[in-house]
């Protein structure tokens, strides 16, 4: 699909507990969170995920890449990029990659701010909407 045709995308913060998850829109430039998914010892919940696709029909998957603040590689970079060449070999959607630096601190943040306590999964799902829609803001940009 050309990336002028991209309305709806799925972004992922891979965990080892839990993935966090978020459904983002082009039109609004926006994303929601969606009900992190639970690992399954250590490996995504792949039937999860499907059915996520099959409800939403995205037509990009985000991924968050993990660095340390220098940009160096951590213990959990070569797990995402597996994560995202295995989301697009299973279910060939384009797949992009998002520094996801900072992104679980501000999603503390934005839960102590806002006065509402948040489990780890709903950390993780802001996560993934605070990196959903950085690349949202890279695209809406380029477009």
């Amino acid at each position: 699909m050309p990336e002028n045709q991209i309305s709806t995308v799925i972004g992922f913060d891979l965990g080892t507990v839990y993935t966090g998850v978020a459904v983002g829109q082009t039109i609004t430039g926006q994303a929601n969170p969606l009900q992190a998914l639970k690992s399954r010892r250590r490996k995504p919940d792949w039937s999860g995920i499907a059915s996520l696709i099959t409800t939403w029909q995205p037509q990009k998957l985000i991924v968050g890449l993990p660095t340390r603040l220098d940009g160096s590689d951590d213990e959990m970079t070569d797990a995402a990029k597996k994560f995202g060449r295995q989301l697009e070999g299973r279910f060939h959607i384009d797949t992009v990659m998002v520094d996801e630096r900072l992104t679980t601190r501000e999603a503390y943040n934005i839960s102590i701010e806002s006065g509402e306590f948040k489990n780890k999964q709903q950390i993780d799902s802001i996560s993934a909407v605070l990196l959903t829609e950085s690349w949202l803001r890279e695209y809406t940009a380029s477009s």
